[in-house]
């Protein structure tokens, strides 16, 4: 008997596809692949944490649909979002003899899925994908919405495509598994979407706050699939960020992206550079008059209750300046950012200037602004 699980559609035409919530559910991802249709080999990429825990698995299920299955491994960790990796990640793809009839699936984090994804959009010309993530912060976000790539050392990100999944199986069980501190980290791209999208949710995940912390299943389907809602609302309108509705999705992501470049990838974890970073633009947004004090700090508290950093890395605010200016939101040498203007709202705001954003980056590091 298998658990209940709840469905989201992502209804994006001819790429339309739905994303699967609950718990037991990597046992049905080869008959869920298989009704897809067209497959006669899946290409399976997992990390070193993740593949010893659920590899065979997720390769049984596929099998017993008489699916062929191939496995490459990667280590874990942002560092394999890199070129090299990719290079040979398309070299283990020839000798697996993929072709039309595979498909690439991502079974891991946010940094498998968007290497993944990568893969599965440049390898002759585009092969299907299909996610199975094993993070929150992977369910919650990177493996909604098709954007995939790996960075360059410079830049997060900065090399990569928009490839929709044909599919998502999102398995809250597999976050028993993951280390505290990953767990902890996908719950910033959580709080995020109360702040952008959804005040209503945001009070309730100040509610259950300790009902999160401790993984109730229930309370971490209904989150997951609210999250992914909210996501596939937003992509569904801008798939490919042309009207700019999809840049409400990187609130905080260009101090987070600023400060995970110049730490060395990994030393932060994303979720955590995020909640940083959603609390510098917030502290900005009220320096500048948008956004009251309460919602700062009511902000604050709560990544501050579910175990996550608010103050930014010890880093010149000149330097991360500098690095923020690589962002891709960037117009015309001037920095645009995503601000809250009041719980459940965000706006792109042009032209910031360095000084402000120094400014900020200086109150974020104290503690005026939390409660």
């Amino acid at each position: 008997m298998h658990a209940s699980s709840t469905r989201v559609r992502v209804d994006l035409g001819p790429r339309s596809y739905d994303i699967l919530v609950g718990s037991e559910l990597l046992d049905r991802v080869g008959r869920v692949i298989a009704d897809l249709g067209r497959t006669t080999q899946a290409w399976i990429v997992s990390d070193e944490h993740v593949a010893p825990w659920y590899l065979s698995r997720v390769c049984d299920s596929l099998k017993e649909c008489g699916i062929r299955t191939d496995t490459w491994v990667v280590p874990a960790g942002e560092p394999s979002k890199s070129l090299e990796t990719a290079a040979a990640g398309w070299q283990s793809l020839i000798e697996s003899h993929a072709d039309r009839g595979t498909v690439v699936a991502a079974l891991g984090g946010g940094v498998v899925g968007d290497l993944a994804g990568f893969l599965a959009a440049t390898y002759a010309r585009g092969l299907r994908f299909f996610q199975i993530p094993t993070s929150l912060l992977a369910q919650v976000d990177s493996s909604v919405g098709g954007k995939v790539g790996i960075n360059l050392p410079q830049a997060k990100n900065m090399v990569g495509a928009f490839h929709q999944p044909i599919g998502v199986v999102a398995d809250v069980g597999t976050l028993r598994t993951l280390p505290p501190r990953e767990y902890a980290s996908g719950l910033g791209e959580v709080v995020k979407y109360g702040m952008i999208l959804d005040a209503p949710f945001f009070t309730r995940l100040e509610a259950e706050a300790e009902a999160l912390l401790h993984q109730d299943a229930e309370v971490l389907c209904d989150v997951v699939a609210r999250c992914c809602r909210l996501k596939a609302d937003v992509v569904e309108q801008d798939e490919r960020e042309e009207s700019g509705l999809r840049a409400v999705l990187n609130y905080g992501h260009t101090f987070a992206h600023a400060f995970e470049t110049l730490t060395g990838y990994g030393v932060w974890l994303h979720g955590e550079a995020v909640a940083a970073g959603m609390h510098c633009a917030a502290v900005l947004a009220a320096q500048l008059g948008l956004l009251s004090p309460e919602v700062v700090g009511r902000q604050a508290e709560l990544l501050r209750r579910l175990g996550l950093p608010i103050h930014p890395p010890k880093l010149s605010p000149q330097e991360v300046v500098a690095c923020m200016m690589h962002d891709k939101k960037v117009r015309h040498g001037q920095l645009r950012l995503v601000l809250p203007t009041e719980m459940g709202h965000v706006t792109l705001v042009d032209a910031v200037s360095p000084e402000q954003v120094v400014a900020a980056l200086h109150a974020a590091a104290e503690r005026e602004f939390a409660s």
